[in-house]
């Protein structure tokens, strides 16, 4: 199989949380977000081997915080791989309707809100509630990264919206606090409001327990009694930007066994819920 080409198998394994981060072909963003290094870059060819080395035929795309409004990037892989992938962007709510409809006919299916390094209120601003209307009515996904304590608040402004929602990481950034911190509780009422979808993403930038993230067990268990099986997918977070030693493809794939340890519930994970929940094969 190529490095760039058309995917079609419907057998692989689908990564929902990778992003490009190519500095070379794509210039960052000014403003906040986290800037790579020079050694954290993440090329489509480098990140189309790594999936073909693990048989992975899917990805979706999240636009990272250091390329901002500038979607280039995400685009630049679709449009390369025809099929092969589908991108979260990072948009700003006063995106013309035109535009958004040229995003989606690209492969676009969401927008992300990253609560915690780039705007941390986006969806408290007084632009939200007409933005969230506007992802609706497209059928978009709402992804989400936000601190445990903003949830409650964000919880309430999403269910009044009625969008689609994306969990990022486990819905949790500080297990210590436990499975009954407001923040996390706030998480499983979307869950069990069943129009959100949680992201099993990165357990090595959650976990205290890193190498076994025994302490994110209780909180996956919860997670899968309030979404229910079908509701849950996996991401990988390639390239590992900003963690000490980097991290293994391989491991990031392994890590799901430990909470799905049924063969047809992992086959959901890793790809019944993202083909049908992100439309790949149509």
């Amino acid at each position: 199989m190529s490095g760039e080409a058309n995917v079609t198998t419907d057998r692989h394994i689908i990564d929902c949380h990778t992003h490009i981060i190519d500095p070379a072909r794509f210039s960052f963003a000014d403003g906040p977000g986290y800037k790579p290094r020079a050694d954290e870059s993440g090329a489509r060819e480098a990140f189309c081997a790594t999936l073909d080395a693990h048989e992975v035929g899917h990805a979706v795309l999240v636009q990272p915080s250091c390329y901002g409004f500038d979607n280039a990037a995400v685009l630049d892989a679709m449009a390369t791989n025809p099929g092969r992938f589908k991108a979260i962007a990072v948009l700003d709510p006063r995106t013309p309707e035109a535009m958004l409809a040229s995003l989606a006919e690209r492969g676009v299916v969401g927008v992300r809100f990253n609560l915690v390094s780039y705007e941390r209120d986006a969806l408290t601003a007084p632009s939200a509630e007409r933005f969230l209307a506007r992802l609706k009515a497209l059928g978009w996904f709402a992804q989400i990264y936000a601190d445990d304590a903003q949830w409650p608040e964000l919880a309430a402004i999403l269910l009044r919206a009625g969008v689609k929602v994306l969990i990022d990481h486990f819905g949790v950034r500080d297990p210590s606090r436990g499975v009954a911190q407001p923040g996390f509780q706030s998480v499983l009422r979307l869950g069990r409001a069943g129009n959100a979808t949680i992201k099993f993403t990165a357990p090595f930038r959650v976990s205290r327990q890193g190498g076994t993230f025994a302490d994110l067990d209780p909180f996956v268990a919860s997670l899968i009694t309030a979404f229910g099986i079908r509701a849950c997918i996996w991401g990988s977070d390639w390239p590992f930007i900003n963690l000490p030693g980097g991290y293994r493809y391989s491991l990031a794939l392994r890590a799901l066994d430990r909470w799905v340890a049924a063969a047809a519930d992992r086959d959901l994970v890793l790809r019944g819920n993202p083909a049908r929940l992100f439309g790949f094969g149509e």
